[in-house]
């Protein structure tokens, strides 16, 4: 069983991963463990993961940091990934550690946290108690148990109510080793009523070794709180990126959650949402270009609980070679959730005979007075358009390429942030063409 060489690891290491975290993060770690041992990961027996051989990447001799032992890495001198012209807070996480040495030039409102999972847990016990572990869901999730058992830090956004945090947070994730590793990571964003925040997450790949990530965030939206959630991955073919998200919202509170995927190895994001407040509206967005044996997954569940609240799923995918594709999205409107408008969205380009995509859009309805849809097309370029193109003196790969892009460009549109925006469809331009290799400004990876 692939499982029992971790159950042995954190059963001999139980000590080293008490001392290198907090107190507060090691009181879930025993019920995380006794979840794993009798749910362990997540098969393709399972119908979920039909198309996702998940287990397979922990077959492997994986390295964990356990100890703690630092990593060298000055990211400030190494790593150049913000946006131009787009001004952030921008932090870091090595691996799955906190990097706490953070030049800011300016700071954050009055009493806005943002930081390190550890110290967040030890100085505001009462919202890291009443959210950490308690969204996400481990009790049917293998992953989520596993991370939990392992998580040393991770990266927490508390603003308060009323607070509205004008300049977008940047965190930075960079996985560099000299082994094959194991990282297993936390992101935590808690918005108080009628507080507004925006998060850019990048993921940056350094070391041409095997990178096996583990990533639980939970975001907690109160009354009228707004949080955009944006994930921009960029790792190496030797990445498998396994992404647990859930969210839950109270009353008229909004969340956005859109990742886009440029450069991977083998992806599985699960995107859970749960609406429990009327008027709260939920918008899921993903977008994945993948070439040569690549693979991208995206499980998508929103949960309308009560009524009168509107949810939104767009997923595009574009695959060549023998990339392969998965959407698998659900919408559950619960007995007492009338008035629900949930809308969920699948369109996928195959450019190649060798490429796959396998589609399975749901909705499982309980009320009777709702507006609720779903469409699902996979092809290739119109040749219609093509046709136009040409005749209009552009040549036929050049055309191939701007109707791509365009394709892309309402899953882009989910993004609030313009500047973002605008260099969002330059590296998916520059992606299309080939010129984008792995990533768009780090040092690192030139």
């Amino acid at each position: 069983m692939i499982e029992q060489q971790y159950i042995d690891l954190f059963e001999q290491y139980r000590g080293e991963l008490d001392v290198n975290s907090s107190e507060e993060m090691n009181r879930y770690r025993d019920a995380a463990f006794d979840i794993f041992k009798q749910k362990g990961f997540p098969s393709s027996k399972l119908e979920e993961y039909k198309h996702s051989n998940i287990v397979r990447a922990f077959d492997a001799d994986l390295g964990l940091n356990l100890r703690n032992i630092p990593v060298p890495v000055n990211p400030y001198d190494t790593f150049k990934c913000d946006v131009p012209n787009l001004s952030t807070h921008t932090y870091f996480l090595i691996n799955d550690r906190y990097y706490d040495k953070v030049e800011q030039t300016e700071g954050l409102p009055a009493d806005v946290f943002v930081g390190s999972l550890q110290q967040f847990s030890k100085e505001y016990p009462a919202q890291f108690d009443a959210n950490y572990a308690r969204i996400a869901d481990m009790a049917d999730n293998g992953v989520v148990a596993y991370n939990t058992m392992f998580a040393p830090d991770g990266f927490v956004v508390y603003v308060p109510e009323n607070v509205v945090v004008e300049k977008p947070l940047q965190l930075i994730n960079i996985l560099r080793g000299g082994v094959d590793l194991n990282v297993n990571r936390r992101i935590l964003i808690i918005a108080e009523e009628n507080a507004q925040v925006k998060v850019l997450v990048c993921d940056h790949a350094v070391d041409d070794v095997h990178f096996v990530v583990t990533q639980v965030t939970e975001i907690s939206a109160a009354a009228s709180a707004q949080v955009d959630f944006y994930e921009l991955e960029e790792n190496s073919e030797k990445v498998t990126r396994l992404s647990n998200f859930f969210s839950e919202q109270k009353e008229k509170s909004k969340v956005i959650a859109c990742g886009i995927t440029l450069h991977n190895g083998y992806t599985r994001n699960n995107y859970r949402f749960r609406l429990l407040g009327e008027h709260a509206e939920a918008h899921a967005g993903g977008l994945a270009i993948c070439d040569k044996t690549q693979h991208i997954d995206n499980f998508a569940f929103l949960d309308h609980a009560v009524p009168n609240c509107t949810s939104n799923e767009l997923f595009k995918n574009v695959l060549k070679d023998k990339s392969t594709g998965v959407f698998c999205g659900k919408i559950l409107v619960e007995k007492d959730a009338q008035k629900t408008q949930a809308y969920q969205t699948n369109r996928n380009l195959v450019s190649s005979d060798k490429a796959q995509m396998f589609s399975k859009p749901q909705l499982e309805i309980y009320a009777d007075d709702v507006k609720c849809s779903h469409g699902l097309t996979t092809g290739q370029l119109d040749e219609d358009a093509l046709f136009y193109m040409r005749a209009r003196g552009i040549d036929k790969e050049e055309a191939r390429l701007l109707l791509m892009v365009a394709f892309t460009r309402d899953v882009v549109d989910m993004i609030r942030i313009p500047v973002l925006q605008d260099r969002m469809v330059s590296l998916i331009d520059k992606r299309f063409r080939g010129q984008l290799m792995r990533c768009g400004n780090c040092e690192g990876c030139k």
